[in-house]
């Protein structure tokens, strides 16, 4: 880390006071270099007593080099306050470094990564994982941001579309109000007008859109195959069909490890059961990419309502516009899974 002259001043005149009580030996150990194989990131939290940063210092960074960096940190009049943070300290970093960091507040970014994320609990989760951010306090924090901008929804069901899968940098010690301003926005960002007008071509809100496109996801992991499944919820919305989505099912009964789903699945009672509602659910059944969403905006023109996994668990489908043709293919997927056992 570059120290700015007005800083290295201030520091070398401590270093020389502290030098001055403490001789050569203490200068030595404050250039101490941090002795590690790879970076290694300290949490001050809020409220932190001198006694919680010694802790935080020595349980991170080692009894040996954590607690040089507490005494001197300490000696320098250090401020739990400004401490509150969180900081990587890579190898090589000296003892005084560090000091100065802590005394300076000077963080290190932290990154938030948003994928595989469905329902809105595991994206609290994912995000107080990373951030000093309770998840009581990200509800009313979405709940507070959402409500400005009422046209993309405001209730729990429809937040998954909030946000866009990407990776984030935020400060450790951020509110949770502008970790979810930033979110919120970066989504906003990608629904330009364009993006609005097709959405609004094709009869839908931009939280229909991502409901579809968090189907279509959940259906198929086959990036070119996305646009044609979306086409195809399209148009059995638009014919006012059951959409009887599988992924909506196993959404519904909570269990996402579900290989297989059966008659009784089928009998679950919720909201996002599509087999028992006409329409889409009330949200998106995970986040979906912004990828994802386009190719529900542009999905192209086909006449088929019906899809079955192929029986060769490629992972792609067998499309059909007509029943007959459907239950055709249900019936070589439904052998198929009968000869591999899974039930």
């Amino acid at each position: 880390m570059q120290l700015n002259v007005t800083d290295m001043k201030r520091w070398l005149i401590i270093i020389l006071a502290i030098a001055g009580l403490v001789g050569i030996t203490g200068l030595t150990l404050m250039m101490r270099e941090f002795d590690a194989e790879e970076a290694v990131r300290v949490n001050i939290p809020k409220g932190a007593t001198n006694e919680s940063v010694r802790d935080s210092l020595t349980s991170s960074l080692g009894s040996g080099y954590g607690g040089l960096v507490y005494r001197l940190w300490r000696m320098a009049s250090g401020s739990t306050e400004k401490a509150h943070g969180s900081y990587l300290i890579e190898p090589g970093t000296k003892v005084v470094e560090t000091v100065h960091r802590l005394g300076k507040g000077r963080q290190t970014p932290v990154n938030l990564t948003i994928n595989n994320v469905r329902t809105f609990n595991d994206l609290k989760k994912r995000i107080s994982s990373k951030l000093e951010i309770s998840q009581e306090e990200l509800d009313k924090a979405f709940k507070t941001v959402l409500s400005k901008h009422p046209q993309f929804g405001n209730s729990v069901s429809t937040y998954p579309a909030s946000v866009l899968p990407d990776t984030y940098e935020f400060y450790w010690t951020d509110s949770a109000e502008h970790v979810v301003e930033k979110l919120v926005g970066i989504r906003d960002n990608f629904w330009t007008k364009e993006r609005l007008d097709k959405a609004a071509k094709l009869g839908l809100t931009p939280v229909e859109v991502a409901t579809i496109a968090s189907i279509v996801e959940e259906e198929s992991n086959k990036k070119d195959e996305r646009p044609m499944i979306a086409r195809l919820y399209i148009n059995r919305v638009k014919q006012g069909m059951k959409l009887q989505a599988d992924p909506t099912v196993k959404f519904a009964t909570g269990n996402f490890a579900l290989r297989r789903i059966t008659g009784k699945h089928l009998r679950t009672d919720s909201p996002y059961n599509t087999y028992k509602n006409v329409g889409l659910p009330p949200g998106p059944i995970r986040v979906p990419n912004a990828a994802t969403l386009d190719a529900v905006l542009n999905a192209p023109e086909h006449n088929y309502i019906y899809m079955c996994a192929k029986e060769d668990f490629s992972g792609r489908h067998n499309f059909a516009a007509d029943y007959a043709t459907h239950r055709k293919n249900a019936k070589k997927y439904q052998a198929a899974l009968n000869r591999r056992g899974i039930r």
